[in-house]
């Protein structure tokens, strides 16, 4: 019997293993974690709307009901296509006779000096609750110390998805501080700022959205700074472009994800937008059938817009290839296990061909947008509840859809939800933080 493994957990991953259900093959799917993170909720965790369990599944429980998938927990250290196998960290071989890379991206610093040791990241879920412990831990000094000029100032760079939903649900968080939980914050000096580099806030969605998004955050309170490219972070906080210095308590990143420094990176072949790996039409990898790349990790050319061509790569090849999005992940994923499939019965492969069924951000508690599949734009109330339903569909665990939906629920009118504790030891002041989540800190026990 052929031996497929896959490796990662995520969106790509779990929809490829699923696909392959009750299949005449033998599935491994491979994670250095046992649980599904639900990414798109991150950003609740790290601000305290939602518990890190409520955003995360057992692997393990996922395939649960798919007698012929196994999961092995380690990290993936390298491939060797030559012998058809891949290396784990710990020294043992999994051997394969058809590869599915679903290995994710990481967070892109774009090589701007002082993001890794003094920017918090939202990309695992290590991250989101070290985020949330700092932010936390940053109200609680303010409201302990006489010293207005120690308010906290928190500045989220990045104006996509990631960083608008973290921009507006920190303004939240802020209000049920002081309004609740009866902090003593100065409203005037915290702050919440977003940067981006760009000229307008989601710059996926038409001219109209972006609009309605930036109007909506600096209603409720959000300081909106565009065109700001950031030259560097440091302790103190962000020097912008031209040389001002922000002073930020907190600098949230949310400028994107690459696959550098991802064991996809050490695949062969041409690299896309973000180190992805360009891949043939079918997803596989050129010169490896047998090897399929999907979700993050892969550079997925856009049938609608012109390709670069060989060996040039165009710097807005962002434009060119299907964006890092869960619906992308989850169908490239199921479309390479259909790949498996066909190669096993004498098939040819078929290219791969994305649905486009919308794009969504939320902005805050009753407002959202959201672009639908047939470019209707729908934006406020409903655009919240829209997009509320559709990350219902898609979390995983009956458990995690109900507490996700009570906690939605009581915040719709406008009373307090989610755990505001802080777990774990925190330090005095800012410890610095790596990339990946890791604490450099001794007094953290880290």
């Amino acid at each position: 019997m052929d031996r497929v493994v896959i490796v990662g957990g995520g969106f790509a991953g779990l929809a490829a293993a699923r696909r392959l259900a009750d299949a005449p093959v033998e599935v491994e799917v491979v994670d250095q974690h046992n649980f599904h993170t639900f990414q798109p909720l991150l950003y609740e965790v790290a601000t305290a709307g939602l518990d890190p369990a409520d955003v995360a599944y057992p692997i393990r429980t996922v395939l649960r009901r798919t007698p012929n998938a196994h999961f092995v927990h380690g990290r993936v250290s390298g491939f060797d296509l030559a012998t058809r196998s891949i290396r784990l960290e710990d020294g043992r071989t999994l051997s394969y006779d058809r590869l599915i890379v679903a290995s994710g991206a990481a967070a892109a610093v774009f090589g701007v000096p002082g993001v890794v040791d003094h920017a918090l990241f939202l990309y695992t879920l290590d991250d989101a609750r070290w985020v949330r412990n700092q932010v936390l831990a940053a109200l609680e000094r303010s409201d302990a110390s006489a010293d207005d000029t120690l308010a906290p100032v928190i500045v989220v760079v990045g104006g996509g998805p990631t960083g608008v939903e973290t921009a507006g649900a920190m303004a939240e968080l802020i209000d049920i501080a002081i309004r609740h939980d009866r902090l003593r914050l100065d409203p005037q000096r915290t702050r919440i700022v977003l940067l981006d580099a760009k000229t307008r806030l989601l710059p996926g969605f038409p001219p109209g959205a972006s609009a309605y998004a930036e109007r909506t955050l600096r209603a409720r309170g959000v300081e909106v700074r565009l065109g700001l490219g950031v030259d560097a972070v440091s302790p103190a906080g962000v020097t912008l472009a031209g040389g001002e210095l922000l002073p930020a308590t907190l600098v949230i990143w949310a400028a994107g994800v690459a696959v550098d420094g991802t064991v996809a990176a050490d695949l062969p072949g041409r690299r896309g937008p973000g180190g992805r790996v360009m891949v043939q039409p079918d997803l596989s990898l050129p010169d490896h059938p047998e090897v399929f790349i999907v979700g993050d990790a892969a550079a997925v050319p856009d049938p609608g817009l012109a390709t670069p061509g060989e060996g040039h790569l165009e710097a807005d090849h962002t434009e060119r290839f299907l964006p890092q999005l869960a619906q992308v992940a989850i169908q490239s994923g199921d479309h390479a296990a259909r790949q498996v499939l066909s190669l096993l019965e004498g098939r040819p492969t078929a290219p791969f061909a994305y649905h486009d069924k919308g794009v969504m951000a939320t902005i805050g508690r009753r407002s959202a947008v959201a672009q639908l599949a047939n470019g209707v734009i729908v934006r406020g109330s409903l655009g919240w509840l829209a997009w509320l339903v559709l990350h219902l569909v898609y979390l995983i665990g009956f458990r995690n859809r109900v507490v996700v939906l009570v906690n939605w629920a009581w915040r719709y009118f406008r009373w307090p939800s989610g755990p505001r504790l802080i777990i774990g030891d925190v330090p005095a002041g800012p410890p610095t933080v790596s990339r990946h989540g890791q604490i450099d800190c001794p007094e953290c026990g880290a």
